[in-house]
């Protein structure tokens, strides 16, 4: 049974756990982890949910996400889900998030990559992702208003794409 670390406002350790599928309770929060990754072509990857999954099934979402299992950092949750849903290896003890979104139950720490990586040798878990492809912000705007992505902000795609090209970004594993 997956166990996530409980923290308080100030995303200090409260010394609590939660189980998978219970909800922290009120004034504690737990931390999951989004990897937006680009290429060279200023695409994003993205990746369409398991019809299996009991949040957003068979929607379109960033390259990658999960939960910070017990005892993990952020960025070591998100080396973990980046092997385990793409199967790819990249080291991110060297990289903080990018940014932090708060929201109503957690912190979602967001890290952004330049990766070049050939779809068809990517090995996705069956359960977590059934497709992957590369989009546009533009692309990822019409499938948001039809229905078929995530419904983030259409400000919130916007930033992804403006901030990827900022000075100090990591880039095919070298700071530029």
């Amino acid at each position: 049974m997956e166990e996530f670390d409980l923290y308080d406002r100030n995303r200090l350790p409260s010394g609590k756990k939660i189980a998978r599928g219970q909800s922290p309770s009120a004034g504690l929060y737990h931390v999951v982890v989004h990897v937006c990754i680009f290429n060279s072509a200023g695409e994003m990857l993205i990746q369409k949910r398991s019809q299996l999954k009991k949040a957003w099934p068979g929607l379109w979402d960033f390259s990658l996400g999960g939960a910070v299992q017990t005892g993990e950092t952020s960025a070591q949750a998100a080396q973990r889900e980046l092997l385990e849903e793409l199967g790819l290896s990249f080291d991110f003890s060297d990289l903080r998030p990018k940014f932090t979104f708060n929201f109503a139950s957690g912190f979602d720490d967001v890290y952004v990559l330049f990766l070049n990586p050939e779809l068809k040798d990517l090995h996705l878990q069956a359960d977590e992702v059934t497709e992957v492809k590369w989009a546009t912000k533009e692309d990822i705007h019409q499938m948001i208003d039809a229905g078929k992505f995530i419904k983030y902000h259409h400000s919130v795609i916007d930033f992804l794409f403006e901030i990827k090209d900022e000075p100090g970004m990591f880039k095919n594993g070298m700071h530029p």
